[in-house]
């Protein structure tokens, strides 16, 4: 293996350098243990240039798989007002998201996912540091409930995604957004606030 000699500078292929090492760690070892630097030194370039590209190591991540919404605008909206609806706004937004063009970008990631460990293990990663966490602090749950809360929402939105947009299964797939809303939302609600116990 030859080794890098000195920094890059802001090449045409900066840019491309950088996500494929970003993606690389952040696949590997996950968020909250990449750091900026560490990306920076398996791109070969100034951890300068990171910022010059992408802004912030979140702005990076997001890059990383190209989802297409910004988590840090979005789920203000949906905790907006305490977590008595918040599975309600939750199945709203994603319908929103799904059903612009923005839904065909997500379903290219799923896509992807299926078939490419890296990009699953991104998408998961995402989903849990970028989505779910954000949710989670803001609506106060407890922590001891939390994984398990988060999981079971991350499925049924999952679900809804693969069946309505990727599967396209019928009816669901022509549902009027409100019905779709109205019908899975309280569902969304009962992993948010509902008893995890199995009713006898």
């Amino acid at each position: 293996m030859i080794k890098r000699s000195g920094r890059r500078r802001g090449s045409p292929d900066t840019r491309d350098s950088i996500l494929e090492a970003a993606r690389r760690l952040f696949a590997d070892k996950g968020f909250d243990a990449t750091t900026v630097r560490a990306i920076a030194a398996d791109a070969g370039v100034d951890p300068a240039m990171i910022h010059h590209f992408f802004g912030t190591k979140e702005e990076l991540f997001r890059a990383t798989i190209q989802f297409p919404i910004d988590p840090t605008t979005e789920i203000p909206d949906i905790v907006a007002g305490g977590r008595d609806e918040v599975g309600h706004r939750l199945v709203a937004a994603f319908v929103r998201i799904w059903d612009s063009p923005s839904g065909a970008v997500g379903a290219s990631i799923i896509r992807s996912a299926m078939s490419n460990d890296w990009t699953l293990r991104l998408m998961r990663e995402f989903l849990t540091t970028q989505i779910m966490r954000r949710i989670v602090a803001a609506i106060d749950l407890d922590p001891a409930e939390a994984p398990l809360r988060v999981s079971l929402i991350a499925s049924q939105l999952a679900g809804l995604a693969i069946m309505r947009y990727i599967i396209k299964l019928e009816p669901l797939a022509s549902l009027p957004s409100e019905q779709v809303v109205a019908l899975i939302g309280p569902n969304v609600q009962r992993y948010v606030t509902g008893s995890l116990t199995a009713e006898t």
